[in-house]
């Protein structure tokens, strides 16, 4: 199965995505991250519709099964977990400290690339670690 990366904010409302492979294609979407994701999908498939419909070109990879994973800047990431998770939780997984972590979920700093890679491997070995778990 193929995978397509979307590149994913938050805004004001709700959150937006750009994927390199769709250029021009844009979404913005208010409400929760569920239903963001649903209209992400129908947001592909109506352009992708569109260009069949009007014999433009776009990436094969859409006419077959692919994968959508966001890749989710450092502030909109650490709001949406903030919903799951502490701060102080979150401080045991990435090995930074909650009161930076709160600065940047809130936009107050930006981290440096160090940072950005320690939250991001810090929530995959959560995840990884999750995934193991049986009931």
């Amino acid at each position: 199965m193929e995978k397509v990366v979307m590149k994913a904010s938050r805004t004001e409302n709700g959150y937006c995505c750009v994927c390199d492979l769709l250029p021009g294609w844009m979404v913005a979407y208010s409400g929760d991250m569920d239903g963001f994701k649903d209209y992400v999908r129908e947001s592909i498939d109506f352009y992708i519709e569109g260009r069949r419909e009007d014999g433009d070109k776009y990436p094969p990879v859409f006419d077959g099964e692919y994968e959508v994973y966001y890749d989710f800047d450092v502030a909109t990431l650490l709001d949406y977990y903030r919903g799951i998770f502490s701060f102080a939780a979150l401080q045991v997984v990435t090995g930074i400290n909650q009161k930076q972590l709160a600065h940047y979920a809130s936009g107050v700093s930006v981290p440096r690339q160090k940072q950005v890679e320690k939250i991001k491997s810090g929530l995959r070995r959560l995840a990884k670690d999750i995934q193991t778990v049986t009931i």
